[in-house]
């Protein structure tokens, strides 16, 4: 008993640190900072792919107060509109808020309101321009062509116009060897189809088209013979009677725009005619 009550006391102390590793405030202040980050390049992403008027609607929509004028947009209630959801509300063009039933005189000429007048004047000059190609080729009464002279004759109404294309046959050619000397048959054609221009007013387009040659030859001239042979055809048009003022273009497409698989084939040398709308 007395050698324990003389033992000597040891008493242990604990240091404790408080906030270990520095603490963790700085993950706060980076995720802010990365968020800060993603919704500025999402600004710039938005505001590089919108349109104006996109832009303004996006504005309008996150700012529905009280519009100060109708350049904003706004609708015709309390304060200059009431519900930024309603048709209203919806800014058109930096003009007011849209109209729930357009006028005539309002309607644009998209998709959503085609004008019916600009459609009825379509058709009838295509429906203009059908009757000529039926005057020249004969489908409407006595043909003004021999069969002979239809078998070089090919008419067609597309978006530009109405196209008459004459063209080469075996053994039966507008023009004489490569030149741009127009063969009897071309003259003959030629006065037929002014026959009927004459009849219209309408401006008119020439483009020649030739054959590809043989990639042999050192010098194919395709685009000089095309050329040539559009301003003789030119030519011929203003000695047929058709005034020269007329046309508008002559152009020459070489090789490059062929009608059949072969492109040395006879077929390809042709010239087009174009009454244009």
């Amino acid at each position: 008993m007395t050698a324990h009550t003389n033992a000597p006391v040891i008493i242990k102390r604990k240091k404790v640190i408080a906030g270990g590793h520095h603490g963790g405030a700085w993950k706060v202040a980076y995720a802010d900072f990365v968020t800060a980050m993603m919704a500025f390049f999402l600004l710039m992403w938005l505001l590089g792919s919108t349109s104006e008027d996109q832009r303004k609607g996006i504005a309008d929509y996150f700012n529905p107060t009280i519009p100060v004028n109708r350049v904003s947009g706004g609708g015709s209630g309390s304060f200059n509109g009431d519900n930024v959801f309603s048709e209203q509300n919806l800014a058109q063009s930096g003009s007011g808020a849209s109209s729930r039933y357009h006028a005539d005189s309002d309607k644009s000429a998209g998709q959503s309101g085609v004008e019916k007048e600009s459609e009825a004047e379509d058709a009838a000059a295509k429906a203009e321009l059908e009757e000529l190609g039926e005057i020249l080729m004969g489908r409407s009464g006595e043909s003004m062509v021999s069969e002979e002279i239809a078998r070089h004759i090919i008419t067609r109404v597309t978006d530009e116009g109405l196209i008459v294309e004459l063209f080469d046959l075996p053994g039966s050619v507008l023009f004489e060897g490569d030149s741009a000397v127009p063969t009897p048959l071309l003259q003959e054609l030629v006065e037929l189809v002014a026959e009927v221009f004459v009849l219209a007013e309408n401006q008119i387009a020439i483009s020649a088209h030739v054959r590809a040659q043989p990639v042999v030859r050192v010098d194919t001239a395709v685009w000089d013979k095309s050329s040539t042979r559009a301003h003789a055809m030119r030519g011929l048009l203003g000695e047929a009677s058709v005034n020269e003022r007329r046309i508008q273009r002559v152009t020459g497409y070489a090789d490059r725009e062929l009608v059949v698989n072969n492109p040395m084939a006879v077929r390809n040398n042709r010239v087009e005619l174009i009454l244009l709308r």
